[in-house]
């Protein structure tokens, strides 16, 4: 007689999450305290709890808040991985989303049920991540990249409040190229994306105006 796991494959979601830190690109790793894969280091996640998770995108939240304590509202599918030899346990699906994290928020991560946490740079990560979660890790920075580059606004990795400078050095870190000043604040003119608040901060030689993101804003 087949066994359950014979009749339906492993279905996991795992979550590349993103940030930024002194203006270069970050992406979180958990190291994994349980085999399959335990201390090695990988992309949080987690399998499917279909008793508990009314969608995939439900689970994905549910991981980042039991595995990092984070809640985040705005997680995005990426693609699926799936194969007979990609998880020991077997057959499997993954499902990898990614997710924005603002640089305020970052030291309020707690661990739960990994070793260590790490922010490493996702265009050089350590070798040797657990299952396959190098390419999964490169196609969410690719996924980022290319809705940067289709003039999307990375609003979610800024705090609530932010420069156009500090707009403009977001979307560098994550395109990993400089932009050009003029053509930045040209393009942000018309921006239904963005709020001009009535707060400024000190700039370098007059005070730089704070913007914050529309209520309709997604990315």
């Amino acid at each position: 007689m087949a066994t359950k796991r014979e009749l339906f494959p492993l279905v996991v979601v795992d979550v590349a999450v993103f940030t930024i830190e002194q203006d270069q690109l970050r992406a979180l790793l958990v190291q994994r305290a349980l085999e399959p894969e335990a201390k090695r280091w990988a992309l949080p996640g987690g399998v499917l709890k279909p008793d508990i998770d009314d969608s995939l995108q439900a689970a994905a939240r549910r991981v980042l808040r039991t595995k990092v304590s984070v809640d985040l509202p705005h997680v995005e599918e990426v693609c699926t991985f799936s194969g007979p030899t990609r998880d020991p346990r077997g057959w499997s699906v993954a499902v990898l989303f990614y997710a924005l994290l603002p640089r305020d928020k970052v030291h309020a991560l707690v661990r739960s049920k990994v070793e260590a946490l790490k922010w490493a740079d996702p265009t050089h990560p350590i070798s040797g991540l657990a299952f396959d979660h190098g390419l999964q890790l490169r196609s969410a920075l690719h996924a980022v990249q290319s809705k940067v580059e289709a003039q999307t606004l990375p609003l979610h990795l800024l705090p609530e409040k932010f420069t156009l400078t500090e707009l403009q050095r977001t979307c560098e870190a994550i395109l990993g190229r400089p932009l050009d000043k003029g053509a930045f604040r040209r393009r942000l003119k018309n921006s239904q994306e963005l709020i001009a608040t009535d707060d400024f901060v000190r700039g370098a030689q007059r005070p730089a105006q704070l913007y914050k993101a529309s209520d309709t804003f997604t990315f």
